[in-house]
């Protein structure tokens, strides 16, 4: 079993089905609205429900941040890399890669960015690699619940798995001299972020079809990696926005067109 603490992690795990429930803990100290909504729905769901000292809350969750909730579940399921290759819906994949994100806040924030944003799935390696514990699902607001998620062995390997189903893989390199905000994202893609501090295993960085950059007008030559991944993967939302509204208004044209015209003959 695992450790799921944090009122939003245990809400949206709750609603998602994503994880089996033990049992969850609510602090006696805390009475309100929102812990009396979380009980309605455990209740609901059929999750046995225990009423603990807060101070038994943070021994489990071994943090003081959990808010008077705290669950024991199983590990959350993942999925196979194929999955994440061909999206429902006729869409064209849009994929985010870890290659060697170690930081669970880091891995947390970019769950949570990658729900917002429209990504398809997220890969991870399975060493060197931060897991999906209770501080990254606690940093993702929920989120971790709702995004699919693979481990590979070999990131390189994955990579090359993900170009011959047609996606382009972009890795973010500060050395890159092409501006993210200059890529088309409205095709299949995926990115790929680095290390904290290091960036990309040299082998990985040499498996992508595109290196892009995210230019800096002070003295510090980039970002955090979880607020780099935020800045281009909303930007790919944006792209993408904009494209299916030009597509739609492009198909709505010729359709009212025919109205139109069927009318006026009457």
């Amino acid at each position: 079993m695992e450790i799921l603490y944090g009122l939003h992690p245990v809400e949206e795990a709750v609603r998602a089905g994503s994880r089996t429930f033990d049992h969850v803990c609510l602090a006696r100290e805390r009475a309100d609205a929102k812990l009396d909504r979380l009980l309605a729905l455990c209740r609901e769901r059929g999750i046995r429900v225990r009423l603990e000292p807060r101070d038994h809350l943070t021994e489990l969750a071994k943090t003081a941040a959990h808010q008077g909730v705290v669950a024991l579940v199983r590990p959350k399921s993942l999925v196979d890399l194929e999955d994440l290759l061909a999206p429902p819906g006729g869409r064209p994949a849009l994929l985010l890669a870890l290659d060697g994100v170690e930081d669970p806040q880091n891995l947390g924030a970019l769950l949570r960015t990658a729900d917002g944003a429209g990504v398809g799935g997220v890969i991870t390696t399975e060493r060197r690699a931060a897991p999906l514990s209770g501080v990254a699902a606690k940093a993702s607001a929920g989120a971790a619940e709702h995004v699919s998620v693979a481990r590979v062995v070999n990131m390189t390997r994955a990579l090359e798995q993900i170009k011959q189903a047609g996606i382009w893989v972009l890795g973010l390199d500060e050395r890159s001299t092409t501006p993210y905000d200059a890529f088309d994202y409205t095709g299949p893609c995926a990115l790929v972020l680095g290390r904290e501090g290091a960036g990309l295993h040299e082998l990985v960085r040499r498996t992508c079809d595109h290196l892009l950059r995210i230019p800096m007008a002070g003295a510090i030559a980039s970002l955090n990696v979880s607020v780099a991944g935020a800045v281009v993967l909303f930007e790919a939302a944006r792209q993408r926005r904009a494209a299916a509204a030009s597509t739609a208004a492009a198909q709505a044209s010729p359709a009212s067109g025919k109205k139109q015209k069927g009318l006026g003959t009457f």
